[in-house]
């Protein structure tokens, strides 16, 4: 079981950009895929970036494309997204989670084994 702690969730105006991070535990993080998930109130959760173990393979939701970046440092065991001209859309709970079955990022939550507590991230118009 991998362990995740989300942070750098918090409230920023509309345009603004903030980053989150997530840690995780343990020493095969560079063999599996991580990805964010956010969920708003009263929505279902969902996929939001994807990144394989190397790092070399990404995913976006097309509503963050272009907008937000998910990055990963394996020396420090962590995965980060940067999201830049932020919406009052983007406002949700997001959540890291890793698959560590599969290296190969895939968007389906179904598909992701850990996850974190999430770290909320509102944005204000």
């Amino acid at each position: 079981q991998v362990q995740l702690v989300e942070s750098g969730g918090g409230l920023v105006q509309a345009g603004g950009s903030l980053r989150v991070s997530c840690a995780a535990s343990g020493r095969t993080f560079s063999n599996y895929a991580m990805g964010w998930f956010r969920q708003a109130p009263g929505k279902e959760r969902e996929f939001v970036a994807a990144i394989s173990g190397s790092g070399g393979t990404i995913h976006y939701a097309g509503s963050v494309k272009g907008r937000f970046t998910i990055s990963r440092d394996n020396a420090k065991n962590t995965v980060y997204l940067q999201m830049n001209s932020l919406k009052p859309e983007d406002t949700a709970v997001y959540y890291c989670a890793a698959d560590r079955f599969y290296n190969n990022p895939r968007t389906e939550a179904a598909n992701y084994g850990d996850w974190g507590q999430g770290t909320q991230v509102t944005v204000s118009s």
